[in-house]
């Protein structure tokens, strides 16, 4: 199924879409509602054509960067663009798009006076169609032939990231090829070397591991039109006549595919799901019901399918997803199945918060969202109420809420189909963040059992351990500047190739930090960019941390590392900036709050301040500082 099918329906969507114009100063807010619909080809082309005719440069501030996305490829594109645009919108951003003419990629990348390097895409998508992937390849290879075939296609589509990413230094996604091409040997097709079909499967499995070396990521439209069928994903007697690989039907999906890419490489990923209980995690209510009266576990079919969506919850934290529970309900209730049920997958120990009450879940994931210190915009909620899914909407249009029937089994198909936990790479960090959750609880326990601050402070036994940016740590460095918002002060965004740049400058640092302490290790908690300028100033590109480990002095700490690695690139003074946005008010006086000078004010509320290195004399805290 190519429809949009985890997103509700909107039942005066229509007339809300001719209401646009009226007030195009909440035009975009809007649009976004409307977008975030279940939407076919149609719908998405006409919202894409009124937004673009109310604000044709998009609004003119964003809590996210627009984007310029060139999509090169070898067939016809255009219709594809209102998908990928609209995508963009039910995420809050604005994305410009540019399509080469037909089948000039190579040219428009290699010729530096292009209309394509006019553009200057900041992301690049590369849809190279299966009937160009495999011209030239017949049936008629011998194994030598087609391998030579294979490496030769594979060289190509290096050269063209190594053009794009020469040219524009930005990311880069390709495109698997679509399973196109029909059998001309059957069940044993891989016995054919030179199979179309089999060559296919074999480039796309290659370009996978060589986009891996590279630092490229994967459209992934063969994975999907896996699943849905190829039928759902290509029309050959469109093929034929327009050179359309995929079809207009599919394009919303498709979009959307590339939207939640584009929304992964900004941070704006969702980082927490927000589970119901009764007849969501398990069937039945079980303050009526009982504990031996819920349906979970084997011996039914309902009872599996609700262990199957516990198995799926798990597998997503397990790679880094925060898990919590929003649930009407009796506290002691709600937390029997977790502590004594025996087919409950999940236990008390997956779950970071666990809210059960009578109050409205508006308020409890309000809640959800302040206990674990995140964002609104990072939570993703399931119920199966439509009731408290309308709700939820209403009041916090920022919470993702998919959209599902009373049937268990479509719960993780529409997390799943949604994309909302789309990732780019999985670190150790996120594999421990439940436990690294669990362990501020442990912290905020020792913080209420004492006195005063300084002994809490030296009870927990801290240790900054800290290093340059290297290889090993770059997916984490990449994800913690692309994800953080409020500890930020200038909320710069970059890519694998700006962190190598920075490893490979004399006159600047990459530092990452980490923090353990007696409950535990809290990964790495802050990422550091310096850059020396002609004057002998460090300009400070890049200060984020955590906001799990503020107030333990933390700061201090690192401001006596970057005055330290300052001072060994001969240094004169410390130059902070803070770039204010909608997120990072917390920030705005870190630098004064530090002992620095502010120099100069401007008017959007951001400040540059001066630290004099002669005069800084080092803080002293409770943590122990260690070169990892």
């Amino acid at each position: 199924m190519t429809d949009l099918h985890w997103l509700p329906t909107i039942p005066d969507w229509r007339q809300r879409l001719r209401a646009l114009p009226d007030d195009p100063a909440t035009a975009w807010d809007n649009a976004i509602a409307l977008a975030n619909a279940r939407l076919n080809f149609v719908l998405t082309n006409a919202l894409d054509e009124i937004i673009h005719r109310i604000l044709p440069a998009g609004p003119e501030t964003l809590p996210t960067k627009k984007v310029r996305l060139a999509v090169l490829g070898s067939s016809t594109l255009t219709h594809l663009l209102p998908g990928i645009r609209a995508a963009g919108l039910r995420r809050g951003i604005w994305i410009d798009t540019y399509e080469n003419d037909y089948g000039q990629y190579l040219q428009e990348l290699s010729e530096t006076d292009s209309p394509l390097h006019d553009f200057k895409p900041t992301a690049i998508l590369i849809a190279l169609d299966a009937y160009h992937l495999t011209a030239g390849v017949t049936a008629g290879m011998d194994a030598d032939t087609a391998e030579a075939a294979l490496t030769e296609k594979l060289d190509s589509i290096k050269e063209v990231w190594r053009l794009a990413r020469d040219a524009f230094r930005c990311p880069i996604i390709q495109q698997a090829a679509l399973p196109v091409h029909l059998p001309t040997l059957g069940n044993n097709e891989h016995r054919l070397p030179g199979s179309r079909a089999w060559f296919v499967s074999r480039l796309n499995a290659a370009i996978r591991a060589m986009a891996e070396q590279d630092g490229v990521d994967i459209l992934a439209i063969d994975d999907r039109a896996a699943r849905d069928g190829i039928g759902k994903w290509h029309d050959t007697a469109l093929w034929h006549r327009s050179k359309q690989e995929v079809s207009p039907t599919a394009s919303p999906l498709y979009g959307d595919l590339v939207g939640r890419w584009l929304a992964a490489k900004q941070g704006r990923s969702f980082k927490c799901l927000v589970l119901d209980l009764d007849n969501t995690v398990w069937g039945g209510v079980i303050g009526d019901d009982g504990m031996e009266g819920i349906a979970l576990g084997q011996g039914s079919p309902l009872g599996e399918a609700y262990t199957a969506f516990q198995e799926y919850a798990r597998e997503l934290s397990r790679r880094g997803v925060i898990l919590a529970v929003c649930s009407k309900n009796d506290e002691a209730n709600a937390l029997e199945p977790f502590e004594k049920h025996p087919d409950m997958v999940l236990k008390r120990g997956d779950i970071a918060s666990f809210v059960a009450n009578w109050q409205n879940k508006a308020d409890n994931i309000r809640a959800i969202a302040e206990e674990l210190n995140i964002g609104l915009d990072a939570l993703c909620f399931i119920d199966d109420n439509p009731f408290e899914r309308n709700l939820v909407r209403q009041e916090l249009p920022m919470v993702a809420v998919p959209e599902v029937s009373d049937d268990p089994t479509g719960y993780p198909v529409a997390l799943a189909d949604g994309g909302y936990f789309e990732g780019l790479s999985v670190t150790d960090e996120d594999r421990e963040r439940t436990s690294l959750y669990q362990g501020n609880k442990a912290r905020d326990a020792l913080k209420a059992a004492v006195t005063d601050l300084p002994s809490y402070l030296r009870g927990l036994e801290m240790q900054l351990i800290w290093k340059r940016f290297d290889r090993i740590g770059m997916q984490r460095i990449v994800q913690l500047i692309n994800k953080s918002n409020q500890f930020n002060l200038t909320t710069r965004r970059y890519t694998d190739e700006d962190i190598i740049a920075v490893m490979a400058d004399p006159d600047a640092f990459g530092l990452q930090l980490r923090l353990t302490d007696r409950f535990g290790d809290n990964g790495i908690i802050a990422i550091i960019i310096g850059r020396l300028q002609d004057n002998k100033d460090l300009y400070v590109d890049t200060w984020l941390m955590s906001c799990r480990v503020l107030g333990r002095q933390v700061e201090p700490t690192t401001l006596n590392l970057i005055a330290q690695e300052a001072a060994k690139l001969g240094a004169r003074r410390v130059v902070g900036e803070y770039i204010p946005t909608k997120k990072n008010a917390m920030v705005k006086e870190h630098y004064a709050r530090l002992g620095f000078t502010v120099m100069e004010t401007t008017e959007a509320g951001g400040n540059r301040n001066i630290l004099d290195l002669a005069a800084f004399t080092p803080a002293e805290t409770f943590i122990h500082v260690v070169e990892g």
